[in-house]
């Protein structure tokens, strides 16, 4: 559901040697914690905005560093660490919900205007829920890796069942060593030298706990946004992963054609591909904002 298979790589991948930009932590009003968030200006101070929401068990740098740079050359580009991850907010439990009120929360903090959100993997999940909580909020959606629903296949169902179950009777690990060990991990993977991606990317993977994987992926088994996904009346993107096996390339498609109007951009990569595949990932990215923003100046006329 968006792991990056980072851990014990770290020779063989195709980690781009970018610049890592620097961010900082701030307090969410009435979220109840503060996250780690980044904001890169785009060509001028009026530029549209782009929020970026990560992978499961990843970091918003994480998933997302390959594409900042090229995409603040005509956007200015945010990011933040979701709850339980990296230094996101620690709450009592994972919630979509809350995650796509967190992304309300920032955009409110920081003032922003002509908001286009996109995730990838668990963060189009939450993405389809920002703009189902905060119509006003979002005017243009770029949806990566991404489904309806998860509990389809029997198998599937009886996955996330018995994962939710085993959340359940976990929810004291939230104030365990377990979790302050990943919160510290998380302060610690700040700053690490640009020079040094892999490392840095590394230290990012480690910063999520198995445990909030684990959450999270509780909360993803209950998600079904079939039955209003159409009522999408924003303009949409849909970034297909072509030899995705996590969230089949099938399902994909089908969102995509869900979504009114909804256009589709198409990737030769799998799951990780957002980095481990940037060569191919970055441009259709690129595209499929630039086609989002174009259509949302339309549909303000």
């Amino acid at each position: 559901m968006g792991v990056l298979p980072l851990d014990g790589v770290r020779d063989r991948i195709g980690v781009p040697d970018v610049a890592i930009p620097v961010g900082r932590v701030v307090e969410l009003p009435g979220r109840g914690g503060s996250t780690y968030v980044t904001d890169t200006p785009g060509p001028s101070p009026d530029s549209p905005t782009v929020v970026l929401l990560h992978a499961l068990g990843c970091t918003g740098l994480l998933t997302w560093f390959p594409v900042i740079e090229p995409l603040s050359e005509r956007f200015r580009v945010v990011t933040l660490d979701q709850r339980w991850h990296g230094r996101g907010i620690r709450g009592e439990e994972f919630s979509l919900v809350d995650c796509a009120d967190d992304v309300a929360a920032l955009v409110d903090l920081l003032g922003l205007d002509d908001v286009i959100v996109a995730g990838y993997s668990m963060g189009s999940i939450v993405a389809q829920r920002a703009w189902r909580q905060h119509p006003g909020l979002v005017q243009g959606l770029v949806l990566a890796a991404t489904t309806d629903r998860f509990q389809r296949a029997p198998y599937e169902h009886v996955f996330f069942t018995g994962m939710g179950a085993a959340m359940l009777a976990s929810r004291g690990i939230a104030r365990s060593r377990t979790a302050v060990a990943a919160a510290r991990a998380a302060a610690d993977a700040a700053d690490v030298a640009n020079e040094d991606v892999h490392a840095w990317a590394l230290n990012e993977f480690r910063s999520t706990s198995p445990w909030a994987v684990g959450q999270a992926l509780a909360a993803l088994g209950r998600h079904h946004s079939r039955p209003w996904l159409g009522r999408i009346d924003v303009p949409t993107a849909v970034v297909v992963m072509c030899k995705d096996k996590v969230i089949p390339t099938a399902r994909q498609y089908e969102i995509a054609r869900a979504i009114p109007g909804a256009t589709i951009h198409e990737v030769d990569d799998g799951h990780a591909g957002c980095v481990l595949g940037h060569e191919r990932f970055v441009p259709a990215f690129l595209e499929a904002v630039r086609t989002v923003n174009a259509r949302r100046r339309d549909f303000r006329r």
